[in-house]
């Protein structure tokens, strides 16, 4: 059985590395507000309609849910987080289950060292931590990653979101506009993001992405 702790082929440096996101780490002593102990209810529902590919990474995965249910549904499954103790949980949620998924502590903003292509990348609740440059780098290294006509599903708060409690909030067009060179925007609807906290659910954006090569972007 493959080690989860092996970076996999063209890992460019050791799963340990300090990474930018550690800052998330402390959250995880005790019930982050995004952790609900299963997937979110939007991701599985595309999940069901077949969107996710054979090979899948769940980018800022937290404990898992994601990943593994992409492992559930017999697809070879990876899942990175900047947080180790985020990833140690998910490790031991894999071993509970007896569902084989490699688990990572890697930096988001460093896709393209995994050196591994994607059918789909699965991104919940990570896009709106990401300030401008940063967002740019990350959508970079989804391009890298995601293998022509794989595809991106994002969660993310959107605009919609009363107060300025929390992550920052996505306007749709900043999701376009992100998404516009090297991709084909399939969709982009208003959801609900399960959370922890009352009223258990917050207005969100649910974007499907397709990655496009050469003429096909026109």
């Amino acid at each position: 059985m493959t080690d989860p702790r092996d970076p996999g082929p063209g890992a460019a440096r050791p799963e340990n590395r300090p990474t930018p996101g550690l800052g998330f780490d402390s959250a995880y002593l005790g019930s982050p507000p995004w952790d609900i102990g299963a997937p979110q209810p939007a991701i599985a529902e595309l999940a069901e309609g077949g969107a996710f590919g054979k090979r899948v990474l769940d980018a800022g995965c937290g404990t898992g849910e994601h990943a593994l249910l992409a492992a559930e549904r017999d697809c070879e499954a990876v899942g990175i987080d900047a947080s180790p103790r985020a990833i140690d949980l998910a490790r031991g949620k894999a071993a509970v289950r007896g569902v084989a998924v490699r688990f990572l502590v890697w930096d988001a903003l460093e896709l393209g060292s995994l050196g591994e292509q994607f059918d789909t990348v699965i991104d919940s609740g990570l896009f709106h931590v990401f300030d401008d440059p940063s967002r740019a780098c990350y959508v970079d290294g989804l391009r890298q990653i995601t293998v022509p006509g794989g595809n991106v599903l994002l969660l993310c708060f959107s605009d919609r979101v009363p107060g300025d409690f929390g992550p920052r909030r996505v306007r749709r067009a900043e999701l376009e506009v992100s998404f516009a060179e090297g991709w084909r925007v399939d969709s982009i609807e208003e959801v609900a993001m399960s959370v922890t906290f009352a009223p258990g659910h917050i207005p969100a954006w649910l974007a499907v992405m397709t990655r496009v090569v050469g003429a096909a972007q026109a």
